[in-house]
């Protein structure tokens, strides 16, 4: 899977480190978010990573849902101005 430059529409995309189960979600579309905020819950390794905000702004979109399994790279949630 070869690299490709970030949308600027979506570089307040955050994405899943590593592939695993989403066992939680913390925010909705419509929230604010602050940097380090915990917006949710990821299953790896058998292990709990929790995902936090790398900036602060409103939840544009969830693009996941409790239960998915994602890959690495997958875009989990979209933070916008």
């Amino acid at each position: 899977k070869t690299s490709v430059p970030q949308d600027p529409k979506t570089s307040g995309a955050v994405e899943s480190p590593l592939p695993g189960v989403i066992l939680d979600i913390n925010v909705k579309v419509g929230d604010k978010v602050k940097m380090g905020q915990k917006l949710l819950l990821l299953e790896a390794m058998k292990m709990e990573n929790v995902i936090e905000s790398d900036k602060e702004g409103t939840v544009v979109s969830v693009a996941v849902s409790k239960g998915d399994s994602v890959m690495e790279g997958d875009v989990l949630i979209t933070i916008g101005e």
